[in-house]
């Protein structure tokens, strides 16, 4: 089990669409990442490598290697010609592993076609040896993703388990991890609070730095050893913005330093 960092940790700094502020490129990701004593960088489609000229992604990996770090890949989408260009990506960065959320804007399959989906593509990553991992991203209730992914047929096929994805689809933590912990390959760390709303009308989910909220991270990795599997643990942050880009981005970065120092005490790779 290593600790590593996603592009999600740097939302803010990165870019939200509809924001002001970002500009992080893959470069300043591997540098700040490098800088915090992590080995393995995800870089999600918040920073898309597949929008990237070839020359560039191979000064990336070079990069990445220079500094000590392992690259994965996350996408959005999961048509069969997508996957496989990103597995084709995986392949020219060195990535063991595919993040995907099954979705986009445009296209939501459902369980029976995602599955169908998964099964087709499977073959061509048993092949490359390149782990495809689904994160539960808040439309498929555990159980029925669960039923997707073995519904696959391949142990290429696995989870990208979320710590907090699941509340949109009205399950708790607790739900979660005892559908999806079996078939983890990967996790993605966002520790939160829920409070209730000053007037009582309605509760607020919010996060905050590794450590600090309601998620259980020593439980969570404790169960997760527990089946034997030992998948890479990601930060990812929810920071509410301030009021200039700025000051968000420096509120992420005091974030993710707190977050990495907290769970350097419980992961020691």
């Amino acid at each position: 089990m290593r600790l590593g960092i996603s592009s999600y940790a740097y939302a803010w700094a990165v870019g939200v669409p509809g924001f002001p502020g970002g500009g992080m490129d893959a470069f300043e990701l591997l540098r700040r990442c490098a800088a915090k004593g992590v080995r393995a960088v995800q870089i999600a489609d918040n920073l898309p490598v597949h929008e990237m000229e070839p020359a560039r992604r191979r000064e990336l990996r070079s990069r990445a290697e220079d500094l000590g770090l392992e690259i994965q890949l996350g996408m959005r989408g999961s048509t069969v010609p997508d996957l496989r260009a990103y597995l084709a990506l995986c392949e020219e960065l060195g990535s063991p592993l595919l993040r995907v959320v099954l979705d986009t804007k445009t296209d939501r399959p459902d369980a029976f076609e995602a599955t169908r989906r998964l099964r087709e593509a499977a073959r061509d990553f048993e092949r490359s040896g390149v782990a495809l991992s689904v994160e539960n991203h808040d439309r498929f209730r555990a159980r029925v993703l669960a039923e997707i992914i073995r519904g696959a047929g391949s142990p290429a096929v696995g989870i990208c388990l979320d710590s907090v994805n699941s509340f949109g689809a009205a399950e708790g933590t607790r739900t979660v991890l005892d559908e999806l912990i079996p078939l983890t390959t990967c996790v993605h760390v966002k520790d939160f609070t829920i409070a209730r709303h000053s007037h009582n009308m309605g509760f607020s989910l919010t996060g905050v730095p590794a450590g600090r909220g309601f998620l259980d991270i020593p439980d969570l990795l404790s169960r997760l050893s527990s089946t034997g599997r030992s998948p890479d643990v990601f930060l990812e942050l929810w920071p509410s913005p301030e009021s200039t880009p700025a000051e968000t981005e420096a509120k992420e970065e005091s974030w993710v330093v707190e977050s990495v120092a907290y769970l350097r005490t419980l992961i020691r790779d």
